[in-house]
């Protein structure tokens, strides 16, 4: 499996402030710093920021395991539950795969706040396909 430096955050990821902390086959961690454009206009994060972390983090976790197998990985599906909100401090990913087939992987996906609280539980599918070069 490739290392998390060599996906580092691109895109929306990167724009958002997406951090990855690790990619293991069993877990994968990214953490995003709360900053005053993540928030909706009550002053808690915008859901769109915790559906996207798991997003991200699940598609390049995913990337990083088949990339060796001329594979590349995209979200399919994202299911975001919103359970807590967050103010300020800083978001954690932990995503652990539940199922790896050779074309949908499928991810839980626990955010939590700084306190370690449950924010948000994500059920990510992410297609895996054939390289096009």
């Amino acid at each position: 499996m490739a290392s998390s430096e060599e996906f580092a955050p691109q895109g929306f990821a990167q724009l958002i402030g997406t951090a990855w902390v690790s990619f293991d086959p069993d877990e994968a961690r990214a953490t995003i710093e709360v900053r005053e454009d993540h928030l909706q206009p009550y002053g808690v994060v915008h859901g769109g920021v915790y559906a996207s972390l798991a997003e991200s983090l699940t598609s390049a976790a995913t990337n990083a395991a088949v990339k060796d197998d001329d594979m590349v990985a995209m979200g399919m599906a994202n299911n975001t539950s919103f359970l807590r909100p967050i103010r300020e401090g800083r978001i954690e990913a932990v995503a652990r795969p539940r199922s790896r087939g050779k074309t949908t992987w499928v991810w839980d996906v626990e955010i939590v706040d700084s306190e370690g609280r449950v924010c948000a539980l994500s059920r990510m599918t992410i297609a895996v396909r054939p390289l096009r070069r």
